[in-house]
């Protein structure tokens, strides 16, 4: 939900705003809803331009064009049933223009800055720029250092230069650690915003509101009270028309270090001193870091992968991994992953976190499942009460997003029985819902140089040491895929994962 003037937030101040792969579909279905989200709240500068950099020979006209339709598509599937704001949207076109360029080419960034000095003039941008990288990962390192050579990364007269880079940030912790200390070469720290569109959702940022704004949570949210944590990523779709990239990537590289481990980081980590930006990264950076790293013959106990095979899904019949198009047919990529993982610290010791992400799953669902221990049986040992009912909290993040937990009470009549309770919390319900991309917040946060939610390179780098011994078993491994059915739970080797604990999942419904 994007702020608005009613929230207290004001419009950012004076920037220019440069989109690297202003063609692409990241710059068509996220980035520009997301920009003519924060134009109707209000929250854009005043002076304000918009500079398209892309490959493709497009004309200012063309490329707003392009937006345009992408554009009317967003209004209308968000749910708002309108139109496009038309005085909102020329508003912000008027403030577009386009260069045409090759990332590897330092005259096409000297073309960019006189571009941006045109635009000072014209905009009264003040020389405050945002640099949004939403381009393939191989060109990250080259585009900084092309910006550093070029004087545009160069914070002089009190002006700011910020840079925004997408995931994935490096393959494994070898490349993080070269792709950091490249970039560290040409910026601070406080100059990089590593986004990660998780963190843009509300409903994420409300955990920590959730355990530290409430003092009925926060002493039980330890191991004497929480029997273990379960966390849920699961999607429907496929890998559509990204075969070649998941070919290269798969389940564990895509989704773990990155999304699952900042709701992992939320969830674990211990209260920040204040809400300032360093103080709750260095409190999420320490929770990753106390994850257990696995020695590598721990892998098969502690990590399952799986690849989706042919199934249905919502009464259609739909393909398999290996028939995805730019896939191989014998590929051994993964779109499973589930983890089983040990946080080393004195809140969290011998709670085991089970976390699940995969493709082609049974519905779309991201959840945090924390399951309390149990009460002694013993006063209910003369009673039809078996065992007592298993105490659940869950945090829904997407979709139907909100708070539910569940409890066991008596069931009336004059014997003693005990029945499930679920008490549940829709933020629809109670708040009503902004029309959102997730890029909202946090576009207004790199404007006015907010970094709480963005990852720090101690936090990527910690992330990736934990999976680099699972990525390096697996590569050695032939697996035997696909090994489960689309729309189905995924495969049961997951399921053996928490059976061995004596545990078990919570279906995905």
């Amino acid at each position: 939900m994007p702020h608005d003037r009613a929230s207290g937030a004001k419009p950012a101040g004076p920037c220019a705003m440069v989109i690297f792969g202003a063609a692409g579909d990241l710059t068509k279905r996220l980035i520009v809803p997301a920009l003519y989200n924060l134009a109707c709240a209000n929250l854009l500068p005043k002076d304000f331009a918009i500079i398209g950099f892309d490959l493709a020979a497009h004309t200012n006209e063309d490329w707003e064009a392009s937006l345009a339709e992408m554009i009317q598509a967003f209004v209308k599937e968000d749910g708002r049933n309108e139109q496009v704001n038309q005085n909102v949207w020329k508003w912000l076109t008027s403030r577009m223009s386009y260069v045409q360029g090759d990332l590897n080419d330092p005259a096409s960034y000297e073309k960019l800055k006189s571009k941006l000095s045109e635009t000072d003039g014209k905009k009264g941008s003040d020389g405050n720029y945002v640099f949004y990288l939403a381009i393939a990962d191989r060109f990250f390192g080259t585009t900084v250092e092309h910006l550093g050579q070029s004087g545009l990364a160069a914070q002089n007269n009190g002006n700011w230069r910020r840079v925004v880079i997408e995931k994935p940030f490096g393959r494994d912790l070898g490349s993080a650690q070269v792709l950091d200390k490249q970039i560290l070469s040409v910026l601070n720290e406080s100059q990089i915003y590593r986004i990660d569109h998780f963190l843009g959702k509300e409903t994420v940022q409300n955990i920590m509101m959730f355990r530290f704004a409430n003092g009925l949570f926060e002493p039980v949210w330890n191991r004497d009270r929480i029997d273990h944590v379960q966390i849920t990523v699961a999607e429907t779709v496929g890998v559509e028309r990204r075969g070649k990239f998941y070919e290269k990537t798969g389940a564990l590289r895509d989704m773990v270090p990155n999304h699952v481990f900042q709701l992992v980081a939320m969830t674990a980590m211990e209260a920040p001193n204040s809400f300032s930006a360093d103080a709750v990264r260095s409190e999420k950076v320490k929770a990753i870091q106390a994850i257990r790293v696995c020695h590598l013959k721990d892998v098969p106990c502690n990590a399952v992968r799986g690849q989706y095979a042919a199934g249905e899904m919502d009464g259609q019949a739909v393909a398999g991994y290996r028939q995805e198009p730019d896939v191989s047919p014998e590929s051994n990529i993964e779109t499973y992953v589930a983890l089983k993982l040990a946080i080393e610290n004195w809140r969290w010791s011998g709670v085991p976190f089970y976390i699940r992400t995969g493709k082609r799953l049974a519905i779309r669902k991201t959840q945090i499942a924390i399951k309390f221990k149990e009460t002694p049986a013993a006063l209910l040992r003369d009673t039809q009460v078996k065992k007592p009912a298993p105490n659940w909290l869950l945090l829904r993040i997407q979709p139907d997003e909100g708070i539910s937990f569940e409890f066991g009470a008596k069931i009336p009549g004059p014997t003693m029985r005990l029945g499930d309770v679920r008490m549940d919390f829709k933020y629809q319900d109670y708040f009503g819902t902004a029309p959102a991309t997730g890029y909202e917040t946090l576009i207004y946060d790199v404007m006015i140089g907010d970094a709480t939610l963005f990852q720090r390179a101690d936090n990527i780098e910690s992330g990736w040491r934990v999976v680099q011994p699972v990525l390096d078993y697996w590569a050695a491994e032939k697996p035997k895929f696909p090994n489960y059915d689309a729309g189905s739970q995924g495969p049961a080797e997951a399921d053996d994962l928490l059976k061995h604990d004596g545990r078990a999942w919570r279906a995905i419904k």
